[in-house]
């Protein structure tokens, strides 16, 4: 058998509860696929990317929606050997990459400031207009789980704001653009599982500004987040799960202020014309 049919057959049978049921559990209870949709697959290199990649082949495999696949990668200055493992891994897994060249990494060689965001809200743009190029009306993204619950603590922990990270979102640059996640409901951990169980080896972190951070585990505010996690789940396995429900669970009648499309509402605004009805 082909190493790339081993690496699917992997997914519907070894993983189909950790990682196939919760795929396909995050398209149909967010609608992330539609008839005739054209999506394009963002593969940054991987292991989250690429796993989304397989899944997206499969259910149009085999799905009853009909829909089409386009695999993009965005080069953003990646040095040759950080390129060709993403090649190498897109002939293993027998995926036809679309990649194209930018100069995002010497564009913000030189910001002091927030050179990250900055970098990040470039490679979004680029994607997106690539998709568009192509004709698509969807990106997909490999988010999952664990990005989920961390975004949130991290908002609350160090921007002092709840801010959640949605399955799926209408593009506000890009008319007629959406993008989504369906890797929503899957953990981390079975992803690696899976990279470890089909003994692959995919694009870990190539940016030039986070190399050290990388490698340096006090230095990064979401790996102190990850930390903070593991370690709440050590003492209860229902606490991930938990910080995820919080988000369906919000009770505005306990919230002092919050914000719509930026028009903010403050309780005080009410709360002398409720008490006098």
């Amino acid at each position: 058998m082909d190493e790339y049919k081993k690496i699917e057959r992997s997914i519907i049978v070894r993983f189909r509860k950790e990682i196939y049921r919760k795929f396909m559990r995050a398209i149909q209870n967010y609608k992330l696929i539609e008839e005739n949709d054209s999506i394009a697959v963002c593969i940054s290199g991987g292991k989250d990317s690429f796993l989304l990649a397989k899944c997206m082949e499969e259910v149009q495999k085999h799905g009853k929606v009909k829909f089409d696949l386009k695999y993009i990668c965005m080069d953003p200055g990646y040095n040759d050997k950080n390129r060709e493992l993403i090649l190498s891994n897109a002939k293993k897994m027998n995926i036809n990459l679309n990649i194209f060249n930018t100069n995002i990494f010497d564009s913000v060689v030189n910001i002091d400031k927030n050179p990250c965001y900055l970098c990040a809200r470039m490679r979004r743009g680029y994607l997106y207009s690539y998709a568009k190029d192509l004709g698509c009306n969807k990106i997909a993204l490999g988010h999952h789980f664990d990005d989920v619950i961390e975004t949130t603590l991290l908002s609350i922990i160090y921007g002092g704001e709840v801010n959640g990270m949605m399955p799926k979102l209408h593009s506000d640059n890009f008319k007629g653009l959406e993008l989504i996640r369906p890797l929503y409901l899957v953990r981390e951990k079975d992803i690696k599982d899976w990279v470890k169980y089909n003994n692959l080896t995919f694009l870990n972190c190539a940016c030039h500004f986070t190399e050290k951070a990388c490698n340096d585990i006090n230095s990064s505010k979401r790996l102190k987040i990850k930390n903070l996690i593991h370690d709440l789940e050590l003492d209860d396995k229902f606490i991930v799960n938990n910080i995820f429900k919080s988000m369906d669970n919000v009770n505005i009648d306990t919230v002092r202020c919050y914000k719509i499309n930026d028009k903010r509402y403050n309780f005080m605004d009410k709360y002398d014309i409720i008490d006098k009805e």
